[in-house]
């Protein structure tokens, strides 16, 4: 999507974004609601999108109304292992104002088979990100995917390779590419702002809690089987479901994909680098002797051709980095330039600040440790962008191309961490170089007959 495209694009959308919380404040009134219910469910009926939203127990409920309150837009399904996210989900596409209720589903590929299914939306835990994503692409799909989008890069190569060969629209959850304020401030930095870029320092900070795992049960309303989908199966354990399997490497990829992968996807979108040739990887387990397998801090050094990526981590200790939770800040011959979602900043080689801009208040602004929703007003936009991107066959704003090298950039990361050294890589598509033992980490084994193939 070249420059001038992504500015009209969300100059439109901005608008639209406007439009949305200004009728949910005058929408108080019943009778006004009813009215605009009814219109919404008429106009453009000839280009609406069916969406199935799958896996809606926490993000996935919240995206389940952004979705809803898109114009011509549906939420035709709604599809959750557990079954007592369903009505939750149900709920909010109800809220948001649309009449239709969606049909539940707990089984995803009942939902694929489906032919008056345009798209999907999925925010399953990591190890089905990519395996669904082919599989929904292969069905006929359009594919707004959380990120990280893959588990490992050999599924993620897979993934993008499906895309291209089924023709889908494809999108990774990775909002801030379609935050206007944001946009700005990298096109400023393309622009030469601050001169030469060389250097993008990235961070995320928590307060997060031990965790132990104990034998248990499997709950009546979980389907843990297809839960555990494409991984090799293991005995269910109580405290793992629903979000601490984001700290054991069979499911999950620790903090690194969990929240690194937005601040390095801005970093690399900034620098304007695709993969790197060095990484390191330094940390470990260190506020709490529990069950965690991943670290809860950790340093990253991602090397590219002329400059370096930096992400700092720390999982259970909340100190604000220069006065944020998150952030990042680039650094070039002749100044920094801080840039969030709603305002930049830029300063002179002295630190002095020298020019900002803040994007107006509007009950959107980002919450960096919100589960379900950091920015309602980015995830209207980048969900608005998919849309538009399927109506008009073009790549979103976060294609999967480019939330790939993102991602695959924190996988190496988590390799390097795990096998204790610096890994060298293939700048051409990040292979790694000479280390076998780091290479069998490329890919993963999957339970049988669950191998995702294109």
């Amino acid at each position: 999507m070249n420059a001038n495209s992504r500015r009209d694009f969300i100059k439109k959308v901005g608008i639209g974004t406007a439009a949305i919380s200004l009728g949910n404040s005058l929408f108080n009134n019943s009778a006004m609601a009813a009215s605009a219910k009814s219109y919404r469910n008429i106009i453009g009926a000839n280009d609406r999108i069916r969406m199935a939203m799958i896996g809606v127990n926490s993000r996935g409920a919240s995206m389940s109304g952004t979705f809803a309150r898109q114009k011509n837009a549906e939420v035709s399904y709604v599809c959750d292992v557990d079954e007592r996210a369903i009505p939750k989900a149900i709920k909010r596409v109800a809220e948001a104002g649309q009449t239709n209720t969606p049909k539940s589903e707990k089984d995803l590929r009942n939902v694929l088979e489906n032919k008056d299914i345009d798209a999907i939306y999925t925010a399953t835990p990591d190890h089905w990100h990519a395996p669904l994503t082919i599989m929904a692409c292969q069905a006929g799909k359009h594919v707004y995917v959380e990120k990280p989008m893959a588990h490992n890069p050999a599924e993620g190569e897979m993934a993008v390779a499906a895309a291209r060969k089924y023709n889908r629209v494809v999108q990774m959850g990775a909002q801030r590419r379609s935050a206007p304020i944001l946009t700005k401030g990298i096109e400023l930095l393309h622009d030469g702002i601050i001169g030469n870029v060389y250097m993008a320092k990235t961070w995320y900070t928590n307060t997060r809690k031990e965790t132990f795992l104990k034998p248990g049960s499997v709950p009546s309303w979980l389907d843990y089987d297809l839960w555990q989908g494409p991984a090799p199966r293991m005995a269910y354990q109580d405290g793992l479901i629903h979000y601490n399997w984001h700290w054991f490497w069979h499911w999950g990829t620790g903090e690194a994909l969990n929240n690194g992968t937005h601040e390095v996807d801005v970093a690399r979108w900034g620098l304007g680098v695709d993969f790197p040739t060095r990484v390191s990887s330094i940390g470990g387990r260190y506020q709490f002797q529990d069950d965690w397998e991943t670290p809860d801090t950790q340093v990253v050094t991602l090397e590219y051709p002329g400059a370096t990526l930096l992400w700092e981590s720390r999982s259970c200790n909340g100190r604000n980095v220069e006065g944020k939770d998150r952030g990042i800040i680039f650094y070039g011959e002749n100044g920094s330039l801080d840039t969030g979602e709603d305002a930049y900043q830029i300063y002179d080689l002295k630190g002095k600040l020298i020019k900002e801009e803040k994007a107006a208040a509007d009950g959107n602004a980002m919450q960096g440790r919100n589960l379900a929703s950091p920015s309602l007003g980015m995830d209207s936009m980048h969900a608005a962008d998919f849309l538009d991107a399927i109506r008009n066959d073009r790549r979103p704003n976060c294609d999967i191309e480019l939330g790939y090298k993102s991602t695959v950039a924190m996988l190496l990361s988590n390799i390097a961490w795990r096998v204790g050294r610096d890994l060298k890589l293939d700048p051409k598509n990040g292979h790694i170089i000479g280390d076998p033992e780091a290479a069998k980490l490329w890919s993963r084994t999957y339970e049988p007959g669950w191998e995702p193939k294109i």
